[in-house]
């Protein structure tokens, strides 16, 4: 059986990592490696396929960047040339990204089969444009592979028969656990003198919270105030870094806040589970830190993750109450909430047994 994975941009990696290795191991199915080439930028792919120890993409599609229609439409176009020549057996897109949405618009035009992991996750939010890529992927998607049960609800409510609804877990887990004794071992929180438990890690890059000069500025000032308390660790997505420079937003004020270039994947890992606390607004933070049991304010307004504050572990805040809540966080212990159900590590052997049932 043909099975094309298709990795867009960083998050992706993440939870094609456990379906590639699986399937490699399978004797019913080769699988075949598809990057589209959304993110472009060496340090937010090309290092996290070597740390997951994926090879070298069969198929790249080199898209690059754009507006969402430039990225959807460049997809869709390229893409449907690889489909015409090698047809597949299933096409399988992860998260939420342009190229999750254009791959199975493309793949569905033409009669191939789509399978989507982590199927049926809600913000409500309909000016996220990932909110949108859920809402097209999985009206069409022939098998949708949900996270926890509200996924599954929210599927239903929205007419998609039981028969297309697989509940799977969480496969983003499966990543952590297999590549979490080596995050331990990373030097990173040794080289920047940080002590477990001791210091803030933050990632953020959501339009919302980067594109507007008041929003960001906000943010920093709390950030080097924080900085003044416990050291703050930020590595700066390409797109934040620009908008910095775009509004004069200065970048060498307080030591203790540690800018960073992007980093790895076990580089995070490690600094999500050393962390007093994990400010950001991704989701697959919400998700490491909900099974690691470290603090996680997210800073949306709403998350289609809702299980990870259900459990206790995240909690959303805004730019204008972030002050008192990292006060409020700072005071209480450093563990909380607990690991939702099949956030187990098995996610990929649940897909699989979905692939050969369907």
């Amino acid at each position: 059986m043909k099975i094309h994975l298709v990795c867009a941009a960083r998050p992706n990696f993440m939870k094609v990592a456990p379906l590639y290795h699986a399937l490699k191991k399978a004797d019913w199915a080769n699988p075949v490696l598809v990057h589209t080439g959304q993110h472009y930028d060496s340090n937010m792919s090309d290092a996290f396929f070597e740390d997951l120890r994926l090879p070298k993409p069969d198929i790249h599609l080199g898209v690059g960047s754009g507006t969402h229609a430039e990225q959807t439409g460049k997809v869709m176009i390229s893409y449907e040339k690889i489909l015409d020549d090698q047809r597949p057996d299933w096409v399988v897109v992860v998260g939420d990204v342009n190229s999750t949405m254009a791959c199975t618009l493309a793949a569905t035009k033409i009669g191939i089969q789509v399978a989507h992991v982590e199927a049926g996750l809600r913000s409500f939010d309909r000016t996220m444009p990932e909110e949108i890529n859920r809402l097209v992927t999985d009206a069409l998607a022939d098998l949708l592979l949900t996270p926890s049960p509200d996924a599954d609800e929210n599927l239903k409510r929205e007419g998609i028969p039981p028969s297309r609804i697989r509940l799977v877990g969480n496969i983003m887990i499966d990543t952590l656990v297999a590549n979490l004794e080596r995050a331990r071992r990373s030097p990173l929180p040794e080289k920047l003198g940080l002590q477990s438990k001791g210091f803030a890690y933050v990632t953020l890059h959501r339009p919302s919270n980067v594109d507007d000069k008041d929003t960001l500025a906000l943010i920093m000032n709390e950030l080097t105030r924080l900085a003044k308390t416990v050291p703050v660790v930020f590595p700066v997505h390409p797109r934040t870094r620009k908008m910095f420079v775009q509004y004069g937003i200065p970048l060498n004020g307080e030591p203790s806040l540690k800018l960073l270039d992007p980093i790895g994947y076990r580089d995070s890992l490690c600094l999500t589970e050393k962390a007093r606390f994990v400010l950001t607004d991704s989701g697959g933070l919400q998700e490491e830190s909900t099974y690691l049991r470290t603090p996680c304010l997210t800073l949306r307004p709403n998350t289609e993750r809702p299980i990870t504050i259900e459990v206790g572990t995240n909690k959303l805040t805004r730019p204008e109450q972030l002050a008192s809540d990292i006060e409020e966080i700072l005071q209480e212990g450093q563990q909380r909430g607990r690991i939702p159900e099949l956030w187990d590590g098995r996610t990929a052997e649940r897909v699989l047994n979905a692939l050969l049932q369907a």
